[in-house]
């Protein structure tokens, strides 16, 4: 059976189904979990999706052996990494801040080829994120793996929660429900198990007395037990400021601890996550204190470079470091790689990079002016088929009965807004009373955007019966900062092919529109970015491809328009509320 057959077939049920519900029942759940929508709400039916990435620094400059591999090792928004190793296998985890799933966890033998194995916060009980918006949620997660009892811990801070922790023997599998810990304040927490059986929750606070001036902050450390999952004794300021307090440094935060060669390190990021990131180590012989900051500090930074070199990477900083079983030490990071100081887009990727050593002991990143390599060898490792950097091309054709680890959604699961079941074959989205500028769940499935220069299509079926319902491509920055290729009806009932640019507040400017026909038939869409500007096209069925806006600014888009955290995604999106 063709796709177009099965979508008039099980249209039919599905609709058939939409009628045997009550009104006033906005989801009921099936036997088989399929879940039903209300009755008065329209559906669209995307045929598949296609994401394809087409940088001319990749194509420019081709890896010269199957050792190397391309910086960032994760491309696009995936941001605070963190690394552990149980001495054969290596699991990094990323930032999601408020989209569902939370926490995206890699698995890795080798630090060179990662796939993505799921994400740690899977339930809503884990993952609550109602109200807040797309730069709050879940900020720097810290993933730690205690050898003495042979536990995995994530620990993170809910910005609107507080922090917690999940713990699991089994990374591959589940993790357990949150430990909430009331006696931990501020953001950024981590652990550190000793070798000697003792545990530590490292975290950014307020210093003793409180803050003196704008981006005051320190790292403080208190004992936790690990039989009872509770903190115990005082809280102990390790830093105040940061490495200098005389001149007034801001942000510390981000600390990681760990103990080489009989001497304990605390690592932290400095400087804000923008352009004046950096990252800065100390030492000292117990984990309570005192800790000396390395006169050469800061041990990776970008921040006093050209900012008009060629390809810069900036933002550098919030590293963690792991060693592999050769002995080497190797650390992860974030940074950004944007387009004439200007167009970020991309938000604050995954790096990798070696780590050296000083001869006072401190390890290092990079030193003085020494520029982020986009191109690196890892000698006695070989990259497999499934890298996840470099270009690349994506294809979804909706045949799973489950969405693939890229997806997301926001603030919640939004299953009683999609299915992948109700039409096998496609991703069946509800026009949901909720629009992407409000702080709830669309019906929005999403992923990251991961090159500048990209080609994203989709095709859908769709036949909006008012003006206030619309089905399409959404790029989406935050609640205020979208463009909108949506499918609509005007109020003289005419059918429309627009581009919206979504403002704050819900306000929407009409960039292009199209009067067409949509009939009984798909009409394709697709997006394409050249990194500073965006085309936008559309081709109703048995249609050639049409042009609808060319050189749309993606500087709109931009961190460095926007702010906030995170970057850019594309999706899928409908809605029954007019803008």
């Amino acid at each position: 059976m063709n796709k177009k057959i099965a979508l008039s077939v099980f249209s039919v049920l599905f609709l058939l189904t939409f009628l045997s519900i009550s009104i006033s029942s906005c989801q009921t759940q099936s036997k088989d979990g399929v879940p039903k929508f209300a009755t008065d709400s329209l559906v669209a039916h995307f045929d598949y999706f296609t994401y394809k990435g087409d940088d001319n620094f990749y194509k420019d400059n081709p890896l010269p052996g199957d050792d190397y591999y391309y910086n960032p090792i994760l491309p696009g928004w995936y941001s605070d990494p963190s690394i552990c190793t149980n001495g054969k296998d290596y699991f990094l985890v990323t930032s999601n801040f408020s989209y569902y799933p939370g926490v995206p966890i890699f698995h890795s033998t080798d630090l060179l080829n990662w796939k993505q194995i799921g994400s740690v916060l899977d339930t809503p009980s884990k993952l609550p994120l109602d109200g807040q918006r797309v730069s709050e949620g879940i900020f720097a997660p810290a993933i730690s793996y205690n050898p003495n009892n042979k536990t995995y811990y994530m620990i993170t801070t809910n910005i609107r929660r507080g922090n917690f922790f999940v713990k699991t023997k089994d990374p591959f599998g589940e993790w357990s429900e949150p430990v909430w810990l009331p006696d931990i304040h501020g953001i950024d927490p981590s652990f550190f198990f000793d070798d000697n059986g003792k545990a530590y929750i490292i975290n950014n606070d307020e210093p003793d007395g409180g803050s003196t001036y704008s981006g005051h902050r320190a790292i403080r450390i208190r004992q936790f037990d690990v039989a009872t999952d509770k903190t115990f004794g005082p809280s102990i300021m390790l830093v105040n400021g940061g490495v200098n307090l005389a001149e007034k440094p801001i942000w510390i935060e981000g600390p990681h601890m760990y103990k080489i060669n009989g001497k304990y390190y605390l690592m932290c990021a400095e400087g804000g996550t923008s352009v004046n990131h950096s990252e800065v180590i100390f030492n000292g012989n117990s984990p309570m204190g005192k800790f000396v900051p390395w006169p050469e500090n800061p041990i990776l930074t970008q921040r006093d470079l050209d900012p008009s070199r060629p390809l810069p990477i900036t933002c550098a900083g919030h590293a963690d470091l792991v060693q592999k079983d050769n002995g080497q030490w190797w650390s992860v990071f974030l940074a950004c790689r944007p387009i004439n100081d200007k167009f970020e887009n991309l938000g604050r990727e995954t790096f990798l990079m070696p780590v050296r050593w000083s001869i006072e002991g401190f390890p290092y990143i990079t030193k003085g002016d020494e520029v982020i390599p986009r191109i690196i060898r890892m000698d006695g490792v070989k990259r497999d088929s499934t890298t996840t950097f470099g270009n690349f091309e994506k294809d979804d054709d909706f045949n799973s009965e489950k969405l693939g680890q890229e997806w997301m959604t926001l603030r919640g699961p939004a299953e009683d807004l999609y299915s992948l079941t109700a039409n096998p074959g496609f991703l069946t989205l509800k026009c949901a009373d909720v629009t992407s500028s409000e702080l709830k769940t669309p019906a929005f499935v999403t992923r990251r955007l991961q090159h500048h220069k990209f080609e994203c299509t989709t095709r859908v079926y769709f036949k909006p019966h008012s003006k206030s319902e619309s089905a399409g491509l959404l790029l989406f920055k935050d609640e205020g900062h979208q463009y909108f290729l949506a499918l609509g009806r005007l109020k003289d009932n005419s059918e429309t092919i627009s581009l919206r640019k979504i403002k704050r507040g819900g306000e929407v400017e009409i960039v292009a529109s199209h009067l067409v026909k949509l009939g009984d038939g798909a009409t394709k869409l697709k997006v394409v970015s050249n990194g500073t500007h965006f085309n936008f096209y559309y081709a109703p069925a048995g249609s050639t491809w049409k042009l609808l806006a060319s050189n749309v600014d993606a500087y709109y888009l931009s961190t460095a328009n926007a702010h906030g955290f995170t970057g850019t995604t594309i999706g899928l999106y409908a809605t029954n509320k007019f803008y």
